[in-house]
């Protein structure tokens, strides 16, 4: 009889911190999934500095935006096997307007003061709407293979 109340009250706690571990969710802040200082980035064009490899991953030091947050379009600083350099964000985590693609890495494409790409080929596809949107990206958009 013991043993049996025993059971029961295992498996009454089992039970409880099974729904309290299923209940718990982490969700992440638009802010936080944005580019914005210290956020590792991946340089997705052809250029010698973006792709030799290194112990350290590039990360963005500042972004030129008024609130500090970087989309597509926006330029950034990088902080990139011990050198700054600027670079054009053609892609991000965070989820934007409709019909907006979302992509699985913050990606970038290095750029020189001004504005031509250092590399000359883009290795993933590009979003459509930095076609639209007002800012010189003729010359990124000329290296890019693909548009999404």
């Amino acid at each position: 009889m013991a043993l049996l109340n025993v059971s029961r009250r295992l498996a009454g706690l089992l039970v409880e911190t099974s729904s309290e571990m299923h209940h718990r969710t982490f969700s992440i802040s638009p802010v936080t999934a944005a580019i914005q200082k210290m956020t590792r980035v991946r340089v997705v064009d052809n250029s010698s500095l973006g792709n030799t490899p290194y112990h350290r991953p590039p990360r963005v030091i500042h972004v030129y935006t008024k609130n500090g947050v970087g989309k597509v379009g926006d330029r950034v600083l990088l902080a990139i096997k011990g050198q700054k350099k600027k670079a054009l964000i053609v892609g991000h985590k965070m989820p934007g307007e409709r019909m907006t693609p979302r992509f699985d890495s913050n990606n970038v494409v290095l750029i020189e003061d001004n504005g031509n790409p250092t590399g000359t080929r883009i290795k993933v596809p590009i979003p459509t709407q930095l076609r639209k949107m007002e800012g010189d990206f003729s010359k990124v958009l000329a290296i890019a293979n693909t548009f999404v």
